[in-house]
C-alpha cells in the first residue's frame, strides 16, 4: 500500500492506517527536527505533533496530493509554531562554538553535523530535504514554490558549501 493510499484510508476514517503512516515516518520525521538542533525530547514531541495534525485535518488531504510533500508540510509548520513559541536565542551560525575544538577521536558525522550547522538557512533547508529526507526536487520544488532546476541549482550551491565547510572544520 502506498502512503497516498494509506491517507486516503486514514481521510475515510480507517484511523488504524494511521499507525502504518506513522511507522513509516516518524523517524525521519524525528531526524527532520532534530537537524534543526533541537533537543532530542522535543524532537519527539513535535514528531507526535505532526501525527496528531496529521488526524486533525485529515479531510483537507488531497488524493492527488504527494503525501511526503503533504506531511512535511505539516513538519514545517509544527516547527514554526514551536520557534515561534520558544523563540532561538543561539543564531545557527554560532552553533558550531558549542562543540570543543576537534580532535582525533571526531568522527566524520560530527564534522557534517557542526558544517550543516553553519551553512545558512535556505542552503540547509534544500540539502536536508534531498539529502536526508530523500525528497525529489519536484516535491521540493512545489514545497519552496520554486522551479526543478532552481532547486538543483540550490543544492549545487549548498553542496559546494558544505563541502567547504567541511574541509574547513576538518583541518582544524
Amino acid at each position: 500500500m502506498t502512503d497516498e493510499q494509506a491517507m486516503i484510508a486514514v481521510r475515510n476514517e480507517n484511523l488504524d492506517m494511521a499507525a502504518v503512516l506513522y511507522e513509516r515516518y516518524k523517524k525521519p520525521l524525528l531526524n527532520f527536527f532534530l537537524y534543526r538542533h533541537l533537543s532530542y525530547d522535543d524532537a519527539r514531541d513535535l514528531t507526535q505533533q505532526v501525527f496528531w495534525r496529521l488526524l486533525q485535518y485529515r479531510s483537507s488531504y488531497k488524493p492527488e496530493a504527494v503525501f511526503k510533500t503533504w506531511i512535511y508540510e505539516i513538519a514545517r509548520n509544527v516547527l514554526n509554531d514551536f520557534i515561534k513559541k520558544n523563540p532561538v536565542t543561539t543564531n545557527l551560525n554560532e552553533i558550531h562554538d558549542q562543540y570543543d575544538e576537534p580532535n582525533d577521536s571526531e568522527d566524520q558525522y560530527q564534522y557534517v553535523h557542526r558544517a550543516l550547522a553553519q551553512l545558512p538557512k535556505q542552503a540547509r533547508e534544500v540539502l536536508l530535504m534531498s539529502r536526508f529526507q530523500n525528497m525529489n526536487y519536484e516535491q521540493i520544488g512545489q514545497k519552496l514554490g520554486l522551479t526543478v532546476p532552481n532547486v538543483k541549482i540550490r543544492v549545487f550551491r549548498a553542496i559546494q558549501k558544505l563541502r567547504d565547510i567541511y574541509f574547513e572544520i576538518s583541518e582544524r
